[in-house]
This record gives structure tokens, C-alpha cells and sequence, in this order.
């Protein structure tokens, strides 16, 4: 496979600058472009052209898509040949591999899903190179490869620990370019869902915002001045140590009244179950709550007033423009949105400005588009990391 990105590449500063600009809120005029990037018209036509002679960008009519070109007046505005490259991302869970292929702007054009049966790192390789070709075979204009996963990464190369697959120091992206032949970019899952909400999705145009991820862990990433801010903590292990009610709940994940205990969907059937001696899904807690059944409705209202109070907690210190929920545990908010309501308010100034809360109801194919995402940043566009 080849990658088909050497006709762009490498990007100056300039360059770089005007295609992001382009690709997250075109199509552009030149004029528009000069004013966003605080560009003289000479420089913006010097650094457009290259990127036009390339393919990157197109010239395209008023009202028009990419690909309607007319002879160009400097007013006709530019945007990216979305279709002209294919990216693949990949979420790795406990138990399946979900993948997307995506445009040059995150549109999922394919998804593919395959089960795990192993998390032997090889058998793991092999799932998704076979993933890989299966796409490949429909989507022929591969560029790259995005891969999340929950745990810490490394160098965006090396899974450096990760809880739901007991991997330590995985070399997954070079061991998955070996397999496929094509340029992988390897992230953590929250950090590329992130990625993808600040590009393309709810967190778009934002200068200040937060991400909260809350189902199998629970994930937490914060945008400043536009641009995601990374650390050591990123692989939301410190979950199980932010502490929201010293005496709240204590499970086998996390210390007592942490994040994980009070939140994640694990912690909340363990609860469920040693109250009352029975196992039940997720989605049936959240029933039997809705129905009124005490001791669900006891462990859901908890959770939801729980989540409520470090909403407000990060409101208190970020002061973000936006909350984000995210995550295949964002039922509670169905069940639980009225309590989680109130507890914001409770804990905020009475005179606070009302926190922005946006309940994202995804699944786990979001979360591969975050990672393509990170493709399309990293491999095409060769934006460096935040």
C-alpha cells in the first residue's frame, strides 16, 4: 500500500497554517483567510498556490462543492478536496476492534467491526491488518491509520500501559505500519475524541471547553485557547483519585467516592449487584431506575448528583464555555439529567453564568473517528501535537 500523501508533503508553517484553517471552517475566501490568519493578500496567494497545485485545496464556486472549479477570481473561495483521501481509525476495547474510514474531514464514509478474542498484541496486529485490507480493497486512497486505545500512550507510538488489554510497552504503531505498509499515528482514545470535538464537531470555534467521558473508565480532556491540553494523567487513571464525596461508594477500581467508583458503568453494576445479590446490565440498571425500582434508583441518583457536583467543580475552575459528556454511559442522563441538573446548581455561585452542557449520544465508531482524526492532523497535515 502506498500512502499517497507525498504530493503534500512537507508542509511549511505557512502552509500548514492556511490548509488547518481551511479544512475546520472553509470553504474560504482568500480575503476571509487573510483576516482569520492576520495575512497580507500577497502571502495568502503565495502560500495557497502550492497547496491548490497539489490537490490539497480547490477553487470552488460560490455555494459550490470542492471539485466545481471556475477561473479563479481572488474572491472565490478555497476549500479541501474532502474526498481525495480515505483515513482509517481504529478503537481497540476489551472485547472488539471498531474501525471507520473517514474523509479528509472526518465524514465516516465505512465502518467495520471485528471481536477480539485474544489481546496477545500479535493476534491483536493481525485483527487489524485483516481489518485494514478488507477496507483497503473498497477505499483504495488509504493515506494513514489512527489508532485509540484507554491507557497511557507514548510518543504516539507506544502503549505504555493499558488496563483493559494488560499491555505494557506495546510498540503498536510500528508494529501495525509493518503489517499494513501505511503511516500510523497511535493516541489516547480520549485524547483523539477530543481532537476530533475541537476540529470537527462540538467543541468547534471554542476557545475554552471540556471533555468528560463517562463507561468503561471515565476519560477527562480540556481545551484552552483552542488547543487540547495533554498530560501525564491522560490515560484516566486519575479518575479512580478525584474524589468528589470522601463518603461515597468504595469499589474494586477506585478509591472511595472517586469519579470511577461513583460513575463509570462497572462501578455502578458492582454497586447494583451487591445491594441486591443480582447481576444486571448497564442499560437494564438504568430501566429499573426509570421504573422506580429503589435500589437501582438509588445507585443512579447518587451517580447523577455525583456527576452534577464535578460538573460544577470544573466549572468552578476552568470556567469553560462548553461541557461535553461523552461515552457509552451517557444513558445516565436520560435517567438522571434532572438531579445532575440541580446538582450543578447547587454547587455553583447563585450568580454564576449557567454552565453549557452537551450530552454527545455516540458510540464506539466516534471514538475510532477520533482516532482517524489524529491521522488527518498528524499525518497529512503534519500538525504538531498540542
Amino acid at each position: 500500500m502506498t500512502t499517497g500523501t507525498a504530493s503534500w508533503l512537507p508542509l511549511s508553517p505557512g502552509e500548514r497554517s492556511v490548509a488547518i484553517e481551511v479544512l475546520v471552517h472553509g470553504p474560504l475566501s482568500r480575503t476571509d483567510l487573510a483576516r482569520r490568519l492576520d495575512l497580507s493578500a500577497g502571502s495568502v496567494t503565495r502560500l495557497t498556490k502550492p497547496l491548490i497545485e497539489s490537490g490539497l485545496l480547490v477553487e470552488v464556486a460560490d455555494g459550490g462543492v470542492a471539485g466545481e472549479t471556475r477561473q479563479g477570481r481572488p474572491s472565490q473561495p478555497l476549500d479541501v478536496v474532502a474526498q481525495s483521501r480515505s483515513f482509517i481509525g481504529f478503537k481497540i476495547t476489551a472485547d472488539a476492534v471498531y474501525g471507520v474510514v473517514t474523509t479528509l474531514r472526518s465524514d465516516i464514509v465505512a465502518r467495520h467491526d471485528r471481536p477480539l478474542t485474544t489481546h496477545e498484541p500479535a493476534e491483536v496486529v493481525a485483527v487489524l491488518g485483516e481489518m485494514t485490507d478488507e477496507l483497503a480493497r473498497v477505499h483504495p486512497s488509504l493515506a494513514g491509520i489512527g489508532i485509540g486505545v484507554g491507557g497511557r500512550v507514548e510518543g504516539r507510538t507506544t502503549v505504555g500501559e493499558s488496563p483493559f488489554l494488560g499491555w505494557r510497552n506495546v510498540p503498536l504503531a510500528a508494529l501495525v505500519e509493518g503489517r499494513t505498509g501505511l503511516p500510523v499515528v497511535l493516541e489516547n482514545d480520549v485524547a483523539a475524541l477530543v481532537e476530533a470535538e475541537t476540529w470537527f464537531g462540538a467543541g468547534r470555534g471554542l476557545d475554552r471547553y471540556v471533555v468528560l467521558t463517562i463507561g468503561a473508565g471515565f476519560g477527562y480532556g480540556l481545551v484552552l485557547s483552542g488547543r487540547r491540553v495533554p498530560t501525564v494523567e491522560e490515560d484516566g487513571g486519575f479518575g479512580r483519585h478525584w474524589i468528589i464525596d470522601p463518603g461515597g461508594p468504595l469499589t474494586p477500581e477506585g478509591e472511595r467516592g472517586s469519579a470511577v467508583s461513583l460513575l463509570t458503568i462497572p462501578s455502578i453494576r458492582y454497586q447494583v449487584q451487591a445491594a441486591t445479590g443480582r447481576e444486571h446490565t448497564y442499560e437494564e440498571i438504568l430501566a429499573l431506575a426509570a421504573a422506580g425500582e429503589p435500589m437501582p434508583a438509588r445507585v443512579v441518583d447518587e451517580a447523577a448528583r455525583a456527576l452534577g457536583t464535578l460538573i460544577a467543580q470544573i466549572a468552578n475552575a476552568v470556567m469553560p464555555q462548553k461541557v461535553v459528556l461523552a461515552g457509552e454511559g451517557v444513558g445516565l442522563m436520560d435517567v438522571g439529567g434532572a438531579a445532575v441538573e440541580a446538582s450543578v446548581r447547587a454547587h455553583r455561585h447563585p450568580l454564576a453564568a449557567p454552565v453549557t452542557l452537551e450530552t454527545k449520544v455516540s458510540d464506539f465508531h466516534d471514538w475510532a473517528r477520533g482516532a482517524a482524526v489524529l491521522a488527518i492532523q498528524v499525518l497529512v497535515l503534519g500538525s504538531a501535537e498540542s
